[in-house]
């Protein structure tokens, strides 16, 4: 019975010191040193911080030069209009070219966004004569 004893007792005891041995190991070394998952989530956090500030920092530098970029467009149709007004010899070449200027302004040129003039839809079968069978037919192709 001695025997049986020291095989249990032995044993649990072992499970029980290894169990706290291990606990305060536990807790004591994730304070020392950070684990290298630690240090990758830090490290991916601040490149995702960075490339945050880089994309705000871009979307406000287009915004500023897309507002120069109207601002000059304005001013090269101001200039235009007053060249017009200055420098036309008559009144109706002057209106001309005023409403040309306008028109321009007005509507963009689009040349590749026009519809096509032939509203037809395409074709995706062969023509044939009207007596002829059709493509789906059975004897299409077959000679007789």
């Amino acid at each position: 019975m001695e025997h049986s004893l020291l095989v249990w007792l032995l044993p649990t005891l072992a499970l029980v010191v290894g169990v706290v041995v291990g606990f305060a190991l536990a807790r004591l070394l994730p304070k020392a040193v950070p684990s290298s998952t630690q240090r990758q989530l830090d490290d991916i956090q601040q490149r995702f911080d960075t490339y945050q500030n880089e994309v705000v920092t871009h979307f406000n530098s287009t915004a500023t030069l897309v507002s120069r970029l109207t601002q000059s467009y304005q001013d090269v149709q101001n200039h235009l209009a007053d060249g017009a007004n200055r420098l036309a010899l008559d009144e109706l070449t002057r209106q001309r070219l005023l409403a040309s200027l306008h028109a321009e302004a007005a509507q963009p040129h689009r040349d590749r966004l026009t519809p096509p003039k032939d509203t037809e839809a395409p074709r995706d079968y062969a023509t044939k004569a009207p007596d002829a069978p059709g493509m789906l037919d059975e004897s299409y192709g077959l000679k007789r």
